[in-house]
């Protein structure tokens, strides 16, 4: 069998749509996969098993992106085509079953609108499959002396969804204290690499023994691995936030002017909290997408803290 799979520009978005490929990947072992998808998430596809290829999809004048998609899949025959893009492409190409996801639906989370879309009652959570170099590299990047690691994701890719910098390094202090959550936990802070100049501040609180720093000084996949080695998440709705979560450790998202019900984390143990004030109070404040400034300075750091207290206090629940 062979699958072409249509997903996301971005990278949260293309993580979340691992929940659909993972379905497939379960369900029929030895499927062929074809990727396409955004040139930024096309790297947490590389370990996906059975792949065949990844087509990266740039957005070009006029739609001219999938023109070039077509052109490059047209002679292949596809036994299932998911078009999580909502495009026409699925419908001009040849093959046997075709599900297109047909807009978004904001009454529920993404997972559970993109499994409905492929006529699933239960939705998996997302995975992202890393291979044994990733690992090892990870085993390298990160302390083995029995310390606990704490992942932060302090930026995003818009400064409205991102907490102060000031509040991330109180928080991190209250977790890593000796009568903390995580008392000396080691740190790994993960960011796009744009975004390091704006985490500066977390990034220099501790010592540099005490901590490994990932701003696009690795590929996502090592990322993925360091993640997976990690006792705790907190960060800000981003893409690195799902990857954490798709990790299945303990995962506490922040959010404000975004939307959890639709884009929280979702995995073995997550968890999310956000802003005293609602999306709508947030968003009569005007154009804020113009703005770089935080729309998070009502979430206080003592209602962050709890919430990762709890999150660590309940058990897992079962792996779907």
């Amino acid at each position: 069998m062979r699958l072409l799979f249509i997903t996301s520009n971005r990278l949260g978005d293309a993580v979340l749509s691992t929940s659909v490929l993972r379905h497939y990947v379960e369900t029929y072992p030895g499927i062929r996969v074809t990727v396409a998808c955004g040139p930024v998430a096309a790297p947490i596809f590389e370990g996906v098993p059975n792949l065949e290829r990844i087509i990266k999809m740039p957005k070009q004048k006029r739609g001219g992106h999938w023109w070039k998609l077509w052109k490059s899949v047209v002679l292949n025959w596809w036994d299932i085509i998911v078009d999580l893009r909502g495009s026409a492409t699925a419908y001009v190409l040849p093959g046997r079953k075709r599900l297109v996801l047909q807009g978004n639906d904001d009454r529920v989370h993404r997972v559970e609108q993109m499994a409905s879309t492929i006529g699933l009652a239960h939705w998996l959570y997302p995975k992202v499959w890393t291979k044994s170099e990733h690992r090892e590299r990870a085993i390298n990047l990160l302390p083995n002396d029995g310390r606990k690691v704490l992942a932060i994701g302090p930026s995003a890719n818009w400064g409205g969804k991102t907490w102060a910098t000031d509040r991330f390094i109180e928080l991190i202090a209250y977790i890593r204290a000796s009568e903390g959550l995580l008392p000396n936990a080691h740190l790994l802070l993960v960011g796009a690499p744009n975004e390091r100049e704006a985490a500066k501040p977390v990034i220099e609180f501790l010592r540099p023994e005490e901590r490994t720093v990932i701003f696009g000084d690795e590929d996502l996949l090592t990322v993925q691995a360091c993640l997976e080695r990690s006792d705790l998440y907190v960060g800000n709705d981003s893409g690195l936030m799902h990857m954490a979560a798709a990790a299945g450790i303990p995962t506490l998202g922040l959010f404000g002017p975004t939307r959890e019900e639709n884009y929280g984390p979702c995995g073995t143990t997550t968890a999310h909290v956000r802003a005293d004030k609602s999306v709508e109070e947030i968003w009569k404040a005007g154009e804020i997408w113009r703005s770089h400034e935080t729309q998070m300075d009502s979430l206080p750091v003592e209602k962050v803290f709890q919430a990762a207290r709890e999150l660590l206090a309940r058990k897992d629940g079962s792996v779907q």
